[in-house]
C-alpha cells in the first residue's frame, strides 16, 4: 500500500510508494488475544476430586470369584449361568447362582453382569434391569459383544 502526502510536482516532499506491512493492527490483535487466553486459561483447569481405591495387589493364593451372568436372547429367554429362567423367578435364581459360584454374605453387594443379543427389544432389557433394581442389585455391569 502506498500513499503520497506531498503536492503535485515538488520532489522535495516526494515519498514514493510505501510497500512495507503495517504491523500495528497485527500487534494490537495479538495483545488482545493474549489477554483473553491469560484470563480464560485458569478457568479451564478446574479439578474434580475423585476418590480412587488404593492400589493393593491381590494375594496369590486367593482366586477371584466368578461373576454371575444374565443373558437375554432375542426370543425373550433368560439365562442365569447357563440355566434358563423366567423373569418372575429372577429374584430367587440370582442368589442361588451366586451361592453356586461360592459367594457368601450379602448378595446385593456383588456385581451382576447382563448381556443381551443385538436384536433384543428395549422393553425386555429394561424389564430385567428393573427386576434387578427392585431386588437391591445396583452393581450391574453391561456386556457388549462385537457384531460382525
Amino acid at each position: 500500500m502506498g500513499a503520497k502526502l506531498g503536492g503535485g510536482g515538488g520532489k522535495k516532499y516526494d515519498l514514493g510508494q510505501n510497500s512495507e506491512i503495517n504491523v500495528t493492527p497485527f500487534v494490537d490483535v495479538m495483545l488482545v488475544l493474549l489477554i483473553i487466553f491469560m484470563v480464560a486459561a485458569p478457568m479451564a483447569t478446574v479439578s474434580i476430586a475423585i476418590d480412587l481405591p488404593p492400589a493393593v495387589p491381590n494375594p496369590d493364593n486367593v482366586k477371584p470369584k466368578e461373576p454371575v451372568f444374565i443373558s437375554i436372547q432375542k426370543s425373550g429367554a433368560l439365562f442365569i449361568a447357563d440355566k434358563q429362567t423366567r423373569l418372575e423367578n429372577l429374584s430367587a435364581d440370582i442368589p442361588a447362582a451366586m451361592a453356586q459360584k461360592g459367594v457368601t454374605g450379602n448378595f446385593q453387594e456383588e456385581r451382576v453382569f447382563v448381556r443381551a443379543d443385538a436384536d433384543v427389544q428395549y422393553e425386555q432389557f429394561m424389564a430385567v434391569l428393573n427386576v434387578l433394581q427392585e431386588n437391591g442389585y445396583f452393581k450391574i455391569g453391561l456386556i457388549n459383544e462385537d457384531i460382525e
